[in-house]
């Protein structure tokens, strides 16, 4: 796997203690990863950047080795504002005051936030295989209920879908993977081990409760008023949902100053696992400047 020559360490954020891995040198560049997964979904192209780039692989919270807050009403601590809290806190911990970021999925809406929340801290920002929070409900459709149905379920009330989860928790999580070979042998065990643990299925249901309630009016209240200073990437799965749903770039326009983007050819939407290769050379081309 690519993490070889990665420390993995742990560290608290005075509100979660994060598992991450940390590797390479050269300037400050944070990896999140998306649901269902962890941060080893960044093994097959993490060593590669960490030639260019000082690499820091966290699990959010909630997911993976991170810790899991206890959760309120109104879902804020599984919100994408305060897993965006995390990584501020958790990079200049590390003496990194300004990086960029890539996020894939749920890292790719916690990054797009923290560039929201703390314009200071994001230089570039590249996020993969989503559109805004806000604007997955307000399009959503017929299409989305049948193929993306997991968002609604997930954000029922406790305890309904954590009940049915927990009896086939990875294949639940897994069912649009069935049978795939791309995932790393190490990555995909991480996945298997943390879907284990109760906490952690509670944890997803509550980010996607957080995305349907808290991370909707975040969004809106942004809406027209702030605009992603930082240059701004986005890549999506040329096979995947969301190229076929949206014109992707059109929805993100509004929200940033300086877009960019594009498909990764022969990928759904595990594109830094099912393309490894095409999804590095983007990024590293974008984190460049080239």
């Amino acid at each position: 796997m690519s993490f070889e020559g990665f420390k993995l360490e742990r560290m608290s954020t005075g509100e979660a203690v994060l598992r991450f891995r940390q590797g390479g040198s050269g300037p400050p560049l944070l990896l999140l990863h998306g649901y269902p997964q962890t941060h080893m979904m960044w093994g097959q192209i993490a060593g590669e950047l960490a030639k260019d780039f000082t690499v820091v692989a966290p699990d959010l919270r909630g997911y993976g080795g991170s810790s899991k807050p206890a959760t309120t009403p109104d879902h804020e601590p599984y919100s994408k504002r305060a897993m965006a809290r995390d990584m501020v806190a958790l990079m200049a911990a590390l003496g990194f005051e300004r990086f960029d970021v890539a996020g894939h999925d749920r890292g790719g809406r916690t990054a797009y936030r923290m560039a929201l929340d703390t314009p200071q801290a994001v230089g570039r920002l590249s996020v993969l295989d989503i559109i805004p929070t806000a604007d997955v409900w307000r399009m959503a459709d017929r299409r989305f209920a049948l193929g993306y149905w997991h968002w609604s379920f997930l954000a029922q009330a406790h305890p309904f879908p954590e009940h049915f989860i927990a009896a086939d928790p990875v294949h639940f999580a897994f069912r649009i993977a069935q049978g795939a070979t791309y995932f790393e042998p190490a990555a995909y065990a991480d996945y298997v081990q943390a879907l284990a643990d109760p906490a952690v299925i509670h944890a997803m249901c509550e980010d996607y409760r957080a995305g349907a309630t808290y991370d909707v009016a975040a969004d809106e209240a942004d809406r027209g008023v702030k605009k992603i200073a930082a240059p701004t990437q986005v890549l999506w799965g040329a096979k995947g949902a969301v190229g076929h749903w949206y014109d992707v770039l059109e929805v993100w326009r509004p929200w940033c100053e300086d877009l960019r983007g594009q498909a990764i050819e022969g990928a759904g939407h595990f594109l830094a696992e099912e393309k490894p290769a095409e999804t590095l050379a983007a990024l590293r081309g974008f984190l460049l400047g080239r």
